[in-house]
């Protein structure tokens, strides 16, 4: 059997293709509001194409760590200063993943490569299953790594070698993910095609618990796709996923029980945050769900069909890029629009990333901005 994978946009189109007397949708304009907050840029730098990748930066306690199609930089946290940049050789299609010495890149070859976060020295690089479109992950000396074809190996991190490989049967029909794995409290947690998410032992990758966010549904294979395309949400009592034209489900993170689910259907993620779970959906309306029950707190909808990223919280707000590269936040507390900025005009795909008191964004044609939150 044939493998077939269709990025979600193609997906998006067919499905929209099906339904010839449906309207177009045009993506909500932009609303007129009184700022209450700032987004402010405290440093800036360009790294060139991601190409058709979904690239994030990696942050350290003193760096922060950017790729492009072709290159790899290192820069100052707090100055944005640059203070290398590499070539490793290969079209980076994954990263990047920083942590415990180590900067990780994946190719769109199957390349694996691992510097050294002060001088950027090659410590080693091999060649995994697939093709790598995630950030590889690092935690307690293993390197944690999701290609394309589904699997998921575990590398010593001192010299690349394989210590375990975790795989599944892939349905025929599934959507091409850049979605990795999130690893807490020893445990990976990933999520997969037909709507299923698996918690894996870091050390030698023994299944621990496995379950059901959501079930394939429909007459034909395109109305049957209900993979899980993002990164699961997960801290220490809680782990949730949502599946593309699924379901959102909530479980046990240790023991894997269900503890809540209900209709909603996302491609972009989630994020868990105090007592609340906040969920970009499909259409891009941004939820806030009460995490113990899922029930809906408040939703915005001013952005609907903008592709709005996967929500980020900082302290009492919620960071959101779309697609025209627009940065957007929200209050925490009841979702109105408390401020926006515009960045170089691409899309923001990718959710920001955590740095300090502030957020890491990327754009698809690589400007990195270190941004902060001015009330």
């Amino acid at each position: 059997m044939i493998l077939r994978h269709f990025s979600l946009l193609a997906c998006a189109l067919m499905l929209a293709a099906c339904s010839s007397d449906k309207a177009s949708i045009e993506p909500a304009k932009l609303i007129d509001f009184r700022p209450a907050a700032k987004i402010q840029v405290r440093w800036q730098q360009s790294l060139g194409d991601s190409g058709i990748n979904v690239l994030t930066p990696g942050v350290t306690r003193v760096a922060v760590f950017g790729a492009s199609e072709k290159y790899l930089y290192r820069f100052d946290r707090d100055s944005g200063k640059q203070m290398w940049r590499i070539e490793p050789g290969f079209t980076v299609s994954g990263g990047v993943g920083a942590g415990e010495g180590l900067v990780l890149v994946g190719g769109n070859q199957g390349e694996l490569a691992a510097y050294d976060e002060t001088d950027g020295k090659l410590r080693w690089q091999v060649q995994v299953s697939s093709e790598v479109l995630s950030a590889p992950q690092i935690a307690s000396g293993i390197v944690v790594v999701r290609t394309g074809n589904g699997r998921i190996a575990g590398l010593d991190a001192q010299d690349g070698k394989r210590l375990w490989l975790y795989e599944r049967v892939t349905p025929a029909l599934s959507v091409r993910s850049h979605a990795g794995v999130v690893i807490r409290n020893g445990m990976v947690y990933a999520g997969f095609a037909a709507g299923r998410l698996a918690a894996i032992g870091l050390t030698k990758g023994i299944v621990i618990w496995e379950a059901a966010v959501s079930q394939p549904r429909g007459n034909t294979e395109l109305e049957r796709i209900s993979d899980i395309t993002s990164l699961p949400a997960a801290d220490d009592r809680q782990v949730c996923a949502i599946a593309f034209q699924g379901r959102l489900a909530c479980f046990d993170a240790i023991q894997g029980n269900t503890m809540w689910s209900r209709e909603m259907s996302s491609d972009k993620g989630l994020a868990l945050f105090g007592g609340y779970l906040y969920v970009t959906d499909a259409d891009g309306s941004v939820f806030a769900l009460d995490r113990s029950t899922g029930a809906t707190l408040w939703k915005n909808d001013q952005h609907a069909y903008r592709q709005m990223s996967a929500p980020y919280p900082v302290e009492d707000h919620l960071l959101i890029g779309d697609f025209e590269g627009y940065v957007h936040l929200l209050d925490t507390r009841d979702g109105n629009l408390l401020a926006r900025r515009k960045t170089d005009g691409s899309a923001i795909i990718a959710a920001p990333v955590l740095m300090g008191d502030g957020a890491m964004v990327q754009t698809s044609d690589g400007e990195l901005l270190a941004i902060s939150v001015q009330k």
